[in-house]
């Protein structure tokens, strides 16, 4: 039996000299050094600089990782936990909620300090208390966190007290932070969010580790403000905002690029790399409107890490108006590219392709396509620049355009992991399309002043899907896929033992064998898994943690695709930590049924609901509750809060605040009439809640086929639909001619023809209707003991059951 030491000792010889060894099991790509300092422990987001999000510990392996079993588990309160946790100096640090840090013992899961990082009691705005941390930073001895309203925050690693405390936003404009900190090169990194609501102009801050005091700060779209150390960046982006970013009166008109989540860092190279978020406002013609690429949005910008200055950029969507960003995280290896080993940057960002850049120079060397994209036919391989379909630069053009990826993205900024064993990186992939058109009166605008009108959240063929893929970057080919439940894939880790880890919407923490993608171990949780799990080793012995719990979707999307799946707020919300000869268990946990709330008072009324929904998606209630009000786990699901029913009840939570401190934001500008007709929309979706929880049920069934025969479609149905505004009545005639089917479906809001056909005891019927743009409305039923039942999708608005009777 070989010692814990030995076994150390074996496992860096094997990686540091993979071509020496016969006698190792020798890796596809050369291990950098960077990622195998300090073995043991998982001090970093990705590890690492390179942010691989892999480990060369190899203990737990695919001859013997079905022994898995639960160490220790640590309960935690209901909140923000789509995290990544850390390990070093022998404790786990989490970070849950807003700021609330935690040191537990890594062998044991004992609690050891505890700090609030107090983001509730100062928070002034629904923006700094929406989304909470996703990560911390460790570093010689210390903690780093950055609470959501800005402040930068160095905690004593053994203790928990605070070492240094500064604030990073100058001004109070819109801003969030986040994404977690990193610490490179003796500075910590940090961006923020907000470029969906504000052109306030993007920035990254490096402050020294040591002290506190802030180093450099990297502008990444134009202003007034130049340093020395800006000043070759500044030139830069200024020609490409050829109009310049103000308004007449000298107000900033154009902005946005906030790097809110994604840095990695090149020690040898001593280069930061910034991936930079989406415009404000999306449309290009309001904020540039002389055009321009208008740099740097969307872009992956290299700086010097000692002065910030700029030293090369790749810009995925020149001029972009799409939410396109490149904040998915970014990994760093050495890849065999046309018999030459190159140092690379590799990124799936959101807009579908997977790029591999030189990191030393910023040369594009190639780009394709990881998920389902429409709007641009490829990359360039001479310019590096996309080649964009026709029509989906939608200024001045009536109608929506389909667009794949929507603005959610094919990645997100759930973690991507590379294991240079395989030469594979593992990239958590969804297909989630969208509508987007030129902002017109009457809406589609998620925050005010967007310029677009966008649906994000799209019933379309082939979306609403997700997968683990495994992509060999040096063939820019898939080499394996796993179909994942639901659409909000968890985050990804690799470890040396041929194994890649991952969570699920069903509650599954699931091992695979890094080759092929093989189910190898799971263990089921009561929750969603969305944060990446990490491994560390303490005395020769290996763990893996993970925390579960659901969250971390943006704008309110990411929440129909999951309705299938059991995502509250209150769930069991834990650390959870495994080991070959764990012994812990978890006590018994039985989902408590959702039931409907009691609401005898409640008359319909369609004009009024329709308002509701309206205030619903501009009031930032999506943010946090969902997409049509269906929760996604980061906040309770108002259609069975009993608070719906009472007004006074109501009002002391919306507008005055009466929950802050669980993380509400008070709303005091919404106006009284306004409430109560908010109010009486989420009464109308709890009306429908039922029906469509028994038709999702229904519906992930085995057994969909029917024993229907195409005559027994035929003749008129008084069928009803649950809409999100409550249940709607029309009339469907149907007239069959062998396995085609044509026919109308007659309601109070208008009438749409449909044409379709029969197969496999079921009708599938489409139509085009105008809501005021043009959408297809489509059924899906069947006929059972003489009552029709099945779905219809209504636009982009979302899918609802039909039932019908003659």
């Amino acid at each position: 039996m070989i010692s814990g030491i030995g076994r150390v000792a074996i496992g860096l010889a094997c990686l540091l000299v993979p071509l020496s060894l016969s006698s190792c099991n020798r890796p596809a790509h050369p291990v950098e050094e960077q990622t195998v300092v300090n073995p043991d422990e998982w001090p970093s987001w990705g590890r690492t600089g390179s942010e691989t999000h892999y480990s060369p510990l190899d203990e737990i392996d695919t001859g013997n990782v079905g022994k898995l079993k639960l160490a220790w588990h640590f309960d935690l309160e209901p909140g923000y936990t789509p995290s990544t946790p850390l390990m070093a100096e022998g404790k786990v640090f989490i970070t849950t909620g807003h700021s609330h840090i935690r040191a537990l013992d890594a062998v044991t899961g004992k609690p050891l300090w505890e700090y609030d990082g107090g983001t509730r009691d100062r928070a002034t705005s629904s923006l700094q208390l929406t989304w909470g941390n996703k990560g911390i930073a460790y570093d010689t001895g210390h903690v780093f966190l950055v609470t959501t309203d800005g402040f930068v925050i160095s905690l004593d690693a053994k203790t928990g007290k605070e070492v240094w405390k500064t604030m990073d936003f100058p001004d109070t404009a819109p801003r969030n932070a986040n994404g977690a900190p990193r610490v490179f090169g003796g500075k910590v990194i940090t961006g923020f969010g907000g470029g969906d609501i504000s052109p306030a102009r993007g920035f990254v801050s490096a402050y020294d580790a040591a002290t506190g005091k802030l180093a450099w700060r990297f502008y990444t779209t134009p202003g007034d403000e130049v340093t020395p150390t800006n000043r070759k960046a500044e030139d830069l982006m200024r020609r490409t905002w050829p109009g310049g970013w103000k308004n007449p009166d000298g107000t900033r008109r154009g902005g946005g690029g906030t790097a809110w989540n994604a840095f990695a860092y090149d020690a040898d190279l001593r280069l930061v790399y910034l991936g930079v978020g989406n415009g404000f406002p999306y449309n290009q013609k309001l904020r540039s409107p002389e055009g321009g690429d208008n740099l740097f949005l969307a872009s992956v910008v290299a700086v010097d890490v000692d002065t910030g200055e700029y030293r090369w950029h790749y810009q995925i969507c020149p001029a972009e108006q799409w939410d396109c960003t490149a904040t998915a995280d970014m990994t760093l290896a050495t890849v065999e590219l046309e018999g030459k080993a190159r140092k690379v940057l590799m990124q799936a960002p959101k807009n579908g392709f997977f790029y591999v850049l030189d990191r030393a120079t910023g040369e594009f060397l190639s780009a394709e396509k990881i998920a389902k994209v429409t709007w641009a036919e490829r990359i360039d391989a001479k310019t590096g620049r996309p080649i964009e379909n026709p029509g989906i630069r939608y200024n001045g053009k009536p109608g929506m355009f389909e667009m794949w990826p929507g603005p959610t993205g094919a990645h997100s900024w759930q973690p991507q992991a590379y294991s240079p064993q395989t030469g594979l990186v593992y990239v958590p992939i969804m297909e989630l399309p969208a509508l987007i058109g030129e902002g017109q009166e009457g809406g589609g605008e998620v925050s005010a002043g967007m310029g677009v009108t966008l649906i994000p959240e799209v019933e379309l063929p082939g979306g609403h899907k997700s997968y683990l893929k495994a992509w060999n970057p040096a063939t820019q080919a898939e080499a394996w896929r796993v179909d994942l439940p639901g659409t909000w894939p968890g985050g990804v880790m690799a470890s040396a033992g041929g194994l890649v880890w991952q969570g699920q919407m069903d509650g599954k923490f699931v091992a695979r064998d890094a080759k092929t993608g093989k189910e190898l171990w799971s263990f089921k949780t009561e929750s969603p898994i969305v944060g990446a799990p990490i491994t560390y080793r303490v005395n020769g012995r290996q763990y893996v943690t993970v925390l579960t719990g659901a969250g971390g979707q943006g704008a309110g999307m990411q929440t129909l695709g999951n309705a299938m799946y059991r995502t509250d707020y209150r769930l069991p919300r834990r650390v959870l930590t495994f080991a070959l000869d764990g012994r812990d268990s978890i006590p018994p946990f039985e989902v408590p049924p959702l039931v409907p709330v009691s609401d005898p008072d409640f008359k319909p009324d369609l004009a009024r609901a329709q308002a509701g929904a309206m205030l619903f998606g501009t009031r930032a209630c999506i943010v946090c509750h969902g997409w049509n009000a269906v929760a996604g786990g980061a906040a309770p699901d108002l259609r069975y809060s009993p608070a719906i029913t009472d007004a006074a009840t109501f009002r002391t939570i919306v507008k005055d605040g009466g929950f802050k401190m669980n993380g509400m934001p008070p709303f005091p500008q919404i106006t009284d009439p306004e409430l109560e007709t908010l109010r009486f929309y989420l009464r109308s979706r709890a009306q429908s809640a039922p029906a469509e929880q028994k038709a999702l049920l229904e519906k992930a069934k085995a057994a969909r086929r029917s024993n229907a025969k195409p005559q027994d479609f035929a003749g008129k149905w008084n069928i009803t639909i649950q809409s999100p505004v409550g249940p709607q009545k029309a009339i469907m005639d149907l007239n069959v001619s062998g396995n085609v089917i044509t026919g109308k479906v007659v309601a109070e809001q208008g009438s749409v023809d449909l044409a379709g056909g029969f197969k496999n005891g079921r009708a599938k019927l489409e139509g085009k209707a105008s809501m005021p743009m043009p959408i297809t409305i489509t059924y899906d039923v069947t006929v059972r003991d003489g009552e029709l039942t099945g779905d219809n999708s209504n636009g982009p608005f979302g899918t609802f059951p039909v039932t019908g009777v003659r």
